[in-house]
């Protein structure tokens, strides 16, 4: 008999992914965190159904589309008492100086994406997913989301010049 994965269990593993998809989609920590607890207590309140009717395997997949519908729910309520503020605070970051200037430099280019293709670049690069997963997460048709990506990285590369504009090749 297989062993059920308890949702402390499930919670404690998947966290930390969880967070760091929140924090690439909407580009701010404290809403990421806050994404992240609407998830998982969302889960928690149906683990017991989800245990019985969907596999471990299809879990993670689960939570992600539960995190991305919070994401882009929050967004059309306009919930946001927060301001985004023109310029990042200067920080020293451990390592090397250019991949974390590179890294503020790709973070603000994505901010300035809207969230549905904001989530599809995510969804689509970082966490290495299909056109016909994302699809099925956003609940739209794979040429959607190819459409969506094609003017996403074009986006992008506008947003971040011609020196780093072959980051983002097709």
């Amino acid at each position: 008999m297989q062993e059920v994965l308890s949702f402390e269990e499930f919670a404690s593993s998947r966290a930390r992914r969880l967070f760091q998809v929140g924090y690439l989609i909407c580009g701010d920590w404290h809403q990421a965190q806050d994404l992240v607890q609407i998830a998982l207590g969302k889960l928690y309140a149906s683990w017991g159904r989800l245990q019985r009717q969907v596999p471990e395997s299809g879990l993670d997949a689960y939570a992600r589309k539960v995190l991305l519908n919070s994401y882009l729910s929050q967004r059309r309520l306009r919930r946001s008492g927060e301001l985004a503020v023109a310029e990042l605070p200067e920080t020293a970051a451990a390592g090397d100086g250019a991949t974390a200037e590179l890294r503020l430099t790709l973070l603000q280019a994505l901010r300035q994406l809207p969230p549905r293709n904001r989530a599809v670049v995510v969804l689509r690069y970082l966490e290495d997913h299909s056109t016909e997963a994302v699809a099925e997460m956003l609940n739209t048709s794979p040429s959607a989301v190819k459409s969506l990506n094609t003017r996403s990285l074009a986006r992008l590369r506008e947003l971040l010049g011609p020196d780093r504009a072959l980051l983002f090749r097709d």
